[in-house]
């Protein structure tokens, strides 16, 4: 633009000054605007900026006290007989870790807790781990926590290894305790919120023989409220519960016996 303008191009020397005039307002005018900018972003920069939040206050527990005793019995690794009266032993008893828990399955707390996703058993040595756990990570000052389940009480037998067969019934080696699913575990309750007690909740659950979750009052509730209403609004007739109760395809000649009471829901 320059070159276009300038005197040796055959421009007469007017046209050239009202050309160079344009030129030296528009590079003015550029300056200033760059000058307004640089000046605004460094009082951005600079300038503290307060705004108003409003957070909900904390829960107070005023209604939660807490109890003399604190942290988690211990639970004896054997059951005490009378001396005139023989240990009894007892067959495998499937059905007592087989389908949901009817009783023990809500939290009397209405806090927080553990509970069995699947049943199983549960050894000494897992009932142990569960109360040298709670008993390190518990705050004693503002937490507690309290049993949901028995001490072992149900006696398995085991054979010497490389024995022959028969013989009668082995020897009494440990003592187990049976659970269902949908079976709380422990209870945690006190002054404390549930992101409090979540942490060592779920490394406990994690070391159970059993898949298990940590819950809440309200999860709790959320969950089976979710899952009444996914069977409620399911529009899908042909359900397993339909197949099985109406023989489809004769799938009683080998699905298996607890899968007619239970409809496969529980393993």
């Amino acid at each position: 633009c320059f070159c276009l303008i300038s005197p040796h191009s055959g421009f007469q020397d007017g046209l050239w000054l009202k050309c160079g005039r344009t030129i030296v307002m528009v590079l003015i005018i550029y300056m200033k605007e760059l000058m307004k900018f640089s000046l605004l972003v460094s009082v951005t920069t600079w300038l503290q900026k307060a705004g108003y939040q409003n957070f909900p206050a904390p829960p107070t527990y005023g209604d939660i006290e807490i109890p003399e005793r604190q942290k988690l019995r211990f639970l004896s690794k054997v059951p005490q007989y009378p001396p005139s009266i023989r240990p009894p032993k007892m067959m495998k008893r499937l059905d007592l870790i087989r389908g949901e828990e009817e009783i023990h399955r809500d939290l009397i707390l209405k806090q927080y807790g553990i509970i069995a996703k699947r049943g199983g058993v549960l050894r000494f040595g897992h009932i142990e781990m569960i109360r040298l756990g709670i008993a390190r990570k518990i705050d004693v000052n503002k937490m507690y926590a309290i049993w949901r389940i028995d001490a072992p009480w149900k006696p398995v037998t085991r054979r010497g290894q490389g024995k022959r067969m028969g013989g009668g019934k082995g020897a009494i080696d440990h003592y187990v305790t049976p659970i269902k699913a949908e079976r709380i575990i422990i209870e945690v309750g006190g002054k404390c919120s549930f992101e409090e007690v979540k942490p060592f909740l779920k490394m406990i659950a994690h070391k159970l023989p059993f898949p298990a979750e940590v819950v809440s009052q309200e999860t709790l509730e959320a969950s089976r409220k979710e899952e009444d209403q996914l069977e409620r609004e399911n529009i899908n007739p042909y359900t397993f519960k339909y197949l099985v109760q109406n023989n489809m395809m004769g799938c009683h000649n080998w699905i298996r016996d607890i899968d007619k009471v239970y409809f496969g829901k529980y393993l």
